[in-house]
């Protein structure tokens, strides 16, 4: 460690033992945007905000479609037979991972198989909210095959698929990085999908805990129309759950850049960023390809592509994966830009929705927002069937590289979690802490449960295991923390450390286990640990 960053350390933990009081230094910015002249900005420094903790930033990168079992499931034992090498240190915690019972007499119609790295482009796996709870199949674990396992990617050969696919996993010689990052810092083994079902609810879940306040609405006219995709267990009102995929109302590049004419979601409700503007907290939502590439019929255009590991070509954005862009309050219908770096995290133009670019532009003027969501471009966010985890791989550990060469690393927890499971196979029975009784959707495990939130159908859950840790100088060190906690476990931290209260309307935040076990005020800091972002060893 070097003195000067203990040194910086040491300062802010002597602040640790109460709510730190410091007030915000107000810098007014004005630029120019477009030949015209933009409003004002009133910039609040992060590390100038009252906070709970020493944690002056947070960032969460948040990935897509990965069960606990897929990227850990023997950790910290890989096979080192390809790839890049693997060796735990001595001393490094199991986790509550795959037997050999579960390796090789698994109750499922197949046995788990180690997936190489020149088997990282696969297909994806069915992840519909009905189907994981048939996996689940009452808790048992045992109709994966059955349920989730998906042939959608057969005639594609660049991508791999077998039978029993949905039952495999990777290790340490592919998911290298990951590895990693929980040698050096903190890792949970029992954080879990919020509810069940894909990316949508997933990613409101994280910034509401709440996937209920759905409304289906033209395309074009954005009044309100019934769409059982869009919005299940609609009230007199239309009002319902989430538990697909539509694309948002509030976003240009929804429908393919409009060229299709499928319904969209709007929702109702608070979310973070509300809570955070009304806190005058600085914040935003970063995602590859964001920025638009044109417009055609009076709509921005979101085209940029990138090539995977694979060469196939793959449009960055997906709107379905913004979940800020669901809410009125907090889109930027037009995808436009920040009207300065300085103001990046200010409600301006850009109303906190920005290009991923905009993020490492910040970060390079000394400007990172208090709180981050960073989303990869989709080729590179670990989705199956158009990303790998060789791709997520580079995106994350070049991003968290940086920060960790930035002035705020110092006070910055990075927390890397998931949407959803995929399907993937992941053999702990979560607990069902909310029930569901729709019978359209719902199976006994859920519609048993005695707790419904708020009346709410469709928002059963706990949903399946997901990775989730947290890199940062206050992460305990080769840690597995076995707290319970979910999606909104992170929104709960946030909500805790800037003040902000609940985002209320039974939210899960109110009842998530918290992250605190995972973190250490008081110790020795954890070193920046540099990785290598193709290979995922360390470097420095």
């Amino acid at each position: 460690m070097d003195r000067a960053f203990g040194k910086r350390r040491k300062r802010i933990l002597l602040g640790a033992g109460a709510l730190l009081t410091a007030a915000g230094v107000g810098v007014a910015v004005s630029t120019a945007v477009g030949g015209a002249e933009a409003q004002p900005v009133n910039a609040v420094r992060a590390d100038g905000l009252h906070t709970a903790t020493p944690v002056k930033h947070v960032v969460v990168i948040f990935g897509e479609n990965i069960s606990f079992d897929h990227y850990f499931g023997t950790y910290p034992n890989a096979a080192n037979t390809d790839g890049t090498p693997f060796t735990a240190a001595k001393g490094t915690p199991h986790v509550d991972g795959l037997t050999p019972a579960l390796l090789k007499n698994n109750p499922n119609a197949y046995n788990p198989k180690r997936l190489s790295p020149s088997q990282a482009l696969t297909c994806d796996q069915n992840h519909n909210y009905g189907a994981e709870q048939k996996a689940f199949d009452g808790g048992k674990m045992d109709k994966f095959v059955e349920n989730t396992e998906t042939d959608k990617c057969t005639g594609q050969p660049i991508l791999f698929g077998e039978p029993g696919l949905v039952m495999d996993y990777y290790d340490g010689n592919t998911v290298t990085g990951m590895w990693n990052y929980a040698q050096h810092y903190a890792m949970s083994d029992n954080s879990f999908n919020t509810v069940f079902g894909p990316s949508t609810p997933g990613a409101i879940n994280l910034i509401s805990g709440q996937t209920h306040g759905m409304r289906a609405v033209d395309p074009k006219t954005h009044e309100p129309v019934n769409d059982s995709y869009v919005v299940a267990s609609p009230d007199a009102k239309g009002v319902g759950t989430v538990i697909n995929d539509p694309d948002p109302a509030y976003d240009d590049c929804s429908d393919k850049n409009h060229t299709a004419t499928d319904n969209l979601g709007a929702m109702q409700g608070h979310n973070i960023g509300d809570l955070l503007n009304d806190k005058g907290v600085t914040w935003g939502w970063f995602q590859g390809g964001f920025r638009p590439t044109g417009t055609a019929n009076g709509y921005a255009v979101c085209g940029q592509k990138h090539t995977n590991v694979g060469g196939n070509s793959v449009v960055d954005y997906s709107p379905h994966h913004e979940p800020f862009q669901y809410y009125k309050s907090t889109a930027n219908e037009k995808h436009l830009p920040p009207s300065s770096v300085a103001a990046i995290g200010q409600t301006d133009q850009a109303n906190h929705q920005y290009d991923i670019s905009d993020f490492d532009s910040a970060l390079n003027a000394g400007n990172m927002p208090a709180v981050s969501f960073l989303k990869a471009p989709e080729y590179a966010d670990g989705h199956a069937g158009y990303s790998d985890p060789l791709d997520e791989q580079q995106f994350v550990v070049n991003e968290i590289n940086k920060i960790q060469h930035s002035k705020d690393w110092d006070s910055t927890a990075v927390v890397l979690a998931y949407d959803d499971s995929d399907g993937w196979y992941d053999h702990v029975a979560s607990k069902i802490v909310n029930g569901s009784q729709d019978a359209s959707q719902d199976t006994a495990m859920c519609s048993s449960a005695k707790t419904t939130l708020g009346g709410y159908a469709d928002r059963c859950g706990y949903g399946p295991r997901l990775p989730l840790m947290v890199i940062s100088p206050f992460a305990k060190t080769n840690f597995v923390d076995h707290t319970r906690t979910d999606q909104t476990s992170i929104l709960q931290f946030v909500e805790d450390n800037w003040a902000t209260g609940r985002v209320g309307d039974a939210s899960f935040d109110a009842r998530a286990g918290g992250l605190s076990n995972m973190l250490d005020f008081h110790g020795r800091p954890a070193p920046a640990v540099q990785l290598d972002p193709k290979t995922g060893a360390v470097v420095r």
